[in-house]
């Protein structure tokens, strides 16, 4: 079975909801604006794999560290969910070097855990950053965040799904602006665009996050999965096919026994008791 991380600048808090855990995993490297090195991917990797394993673990939710009190005399970093890639590391690597850190990417393994996941985003969410948060399944942003995909300036383009899955949210036209452009926006504009869920002011973000994540752990986690898989087919299939998936995970469900539960408590004005069968 696969291990829980433990490493200095990934920490991993586990909150107690009524039928599990809910993780709250914390990008900790705030003198580096939280930007992603080789240690922080392959933690996220190695928690994705535990989280995934884990009949615990209901939701996970990504945030980013805050930053630390600046020396005297300096001024205080900005706060950031997570500013981008560790670009130092890209100095002097070719494309052989490179192509096995996004063949087994970090961006792929959040994408791919088949629990909901949730961004809370503080700040900047750049690159990389914006990538992690488009992996999840529901963002959050504070007021004061700004998002942007700024690699065209470093004569690069998004590698960790940021075409795709900013343009599936976003559109066509805005995505082609974001991209080429390598503007940032701020949080209220993302908003607008549907980059995120729901923007509130800073001192609000973890308990709006914790009522989501709370939400989502009350469900079937069984079912909570099914439905996931099922929205992720009309990201890749036609409508008709998509629909004819979603009928028969449907039907499939009625030989569950959490969806007899929850019919039944339905009918009993009850709590039902899920099982995750």
């Amino acid at each position: 079975m696969a291990e829980r991380p433990d490493v200095e600048e990934l920490t991993i808090e586990e909150c107690s909801s009524e039928n599990g855990v809910i993780i709250i995993a914390t990008i900790n490297r705030p003198e580096k604006l939280n930007a992603l090195n080789i240690d922080v991917k392959e933690a996220v990797k190695s928690l994705c794999a535990w989280a995934q394993e884990s009949d615990e673990v209901l939701v996970v939710v990504f945030r980013g560290a805050s930053p630390l009190p600046p020396p005297e005399g300096k001024r205080q970093k900005p706060h950031s969910f997570v500013a981008g890639a560790d670009v130092s590391e890209f100095v002097g690597k070719d494309s052989v070097a490179i192509r096995p850190e996004f063949e087994d990417n970090v961006w792929e393994a959040v994408w791919k855990l088949r629990k909901p996941t949730i961004a809370l985003i503080d700040g900047y969410a750049l690159g990389g950053g914006s990538e992690l948060a488009l992996s999840c399944d529901i963002r959050i942003a504070t007021n004061r965040s700004m998002f942007g995909t700024p690699e065209i300036n470093l004569g690069l383009i998004p590698g960790g799904g940021g075409t795709q899955r900013l343009t599936w949210l976003v559109g066509y036209g805005k995505a082609m602006e974001m991209v080429m452009g390598g503007e940032m926006i701020d949080g209220k504009e993302a908003h607008r665009i549907g980059l995120v869920n729901h923007i509130v002011e800073p001192d609000e973000l973890m308990n709006k996050g914790m009522e989501i994540a709370n939400n989502l752990s009350s469900k079937s986690p069984l079912t909570i999965q099914i439905a996931k898989q099922a929205i992720r087919a009309a990201l890749d299939n036609p409508i008709t096919d998509g629909i004819l998936l979603e009928h028969n995970m449907f039907v499939d469900l009625f030989d569950t026994k959490d969806k007899e539960i929850g019919v039944n408590a339905f009918m009993e004005r009850g709590k039902p008791e899920w099982t995750g069968e």
